[in-house]
């Protein structure tokens, strides 16, 4: 992928990134932390049942972390499969005697296209992050 078009890209998705982290990842560390101070103050409980409380208390962050990592690498999936097909179209162009200064410039427009598809992505998937 073009330098420019992979740096728009890793500036949006970082972007997205932070403000997920920010807004809605350390009000779940925040809870998840506290929820585990609790279990270890129970001075009733084994060392097994704190143990089992401060898993429970972790599972909501482990499950959003998830989701996050499993949205990201679907995104990146995709936008890899666009700049693949625009590759192949580039190949075969070539393969059929195309001017090499052509390609790259319908090369350069395909991954430009794929990349502002891709862009278009991110609000709604933030959106289903979020929920």
């Amino acid at each position: 992928m073009a330098e420019a078009q992979q740096l728009r890209v890793q500036e949006a998705i970082d972007g997205m990134v932070q403000g997920l982290e920010r807004e809605n990842i350390r009000k779940m560390q925040g809870i998840m932390f506290r929820c585990s101070a609790t279990c270890c103050e129970n001075n009733k409980a084994s060392m097994q049942q704190v143990h089992q409380c401060i898993e429970r208390c972790h599972a909501p962050l482990a499950q959003a972390q998830a989701v996050v990592t499993q949205e990201l690498e679907r995104f990146q999936d995709r936008l890899a499969r666009c700049t693949m097909h625009c590759n192949d179209q580039a190949k075969d162009s070539l393969d059929s005697g195309s001017k090499e200064k052509q390609i790259k410039l319908q090369l350069d427009n395909c991954v430009t296209k794929c990349v502002d598809d891709h862009m278009h992505l991110i609000p709604s998937m933030t959106k289903k992050m979020k929920e």
